[in-house]
């Protein structure tokens, strides 16, 4: 789903109180916790987590999951032992409602996709 917001304060206010709102939350509150450096805004009417190299991350709320933008993940997770039961697609990791992040290693996957974005590595697709 798109949004038509400007700010992540409209972002979030645009959001249905639901389930994915909650889950989209959850993942932010990790991004924030594992990788503090990282600026929030909007690109492509979803929120945006970025510094002077780019936009590592992204989250977007759809209709039946919340999209976790990461790049190629089997960059970050060659074995996908970080990402086990996470929904895997090309540039993307989809939650849905039945995920609950803390029986994840999400809080990992992020922090090893910062480690090696801020080396300068490549995690795009």
């Amino acid at each position: 789903m798109q949004y038509d917001v400007n700010t992540p304060a409209e972002y979030l206010e645009a959001l249905d109180e639901d389930w994915r709102k909650e889950k989209l939350l959850e993942l932010r509150e990790l991004i924030f916790e594992k990788a503090p450096g990282l600026k929030e805004g909007i690109r492509y009417k979803m929120l945006s987590y970025e510094d002077d190299r780019g936009v590592p991350f992204q989250l977007n709320a759809q209709r039946g999951y919340v999209s976790f933008y990461v790049g190629d993940a089997s960059k970050i997770d060659s074995t996908g032992e970080l990402l086990e039961g996470i929904n895997v697609g090309k540039g993307c990791l989809r939650f849905k409602k039945s995920n609950v992040l803390a029986n994840t290693r999400m809080d990992e996957f992020i922090q090893k996709a910062i480690e090696l974005w801020q080396a300068g590595e490549d995690i795009d697709c």
